[in-house]
């Protein structure tokens, strides 16, 4: 056991300097925000096992979310507006949930 505090440090290398030859030739530079090519990999995978998981774990999310939000009232509480916003948000998060099942656009399917 320990932490990172009680063992030894590494030795820092130092930073090299730039070559001269390189230098000449310098990279070109990409704005950001760029796509760097056409065929570049989407950001998120749209396997459908993954939206299954991510669209299900969203939508258990939401109902718990809202149901906790539900379970004073069904004591006979009446609402205040910290459950209100709690049961618009575990709802909006089950709305994403289904989105993401879904999948609407049909960015999940090449075309072509």
């Amino acid at each position: 056991m320990g932490s990172f505090v009680s063992q030894p440090l590494e030795p820092v290398k130092g930073v090299a300097p730039p070559d001269v030859a390189s230098s000449a030739n310098p990279a070109p530079v990409i704005a950001p925000g760029a796509p760097t090519s056409p065929a570049e990999a989407p950001l998120f995978n749209n396997c459908w096992s993954c939206r299954v998981l991510s669209g299900s774990g969203l939508i258990g999310a939401g109902g718990y979310v809202y149901w906790a939000a539900r379970k004073p009232m069904k004591l006979g509480y009446p609402p205040g507006p910290g459950a209100i916003a709690q049961m618009v948000f575990g709802i909006s998060i089950a709305c994403w949930g289904v989105v993401i099942l879904s999948d609407p656009k049909g960015k999940a399917f090449r075309a072509g």
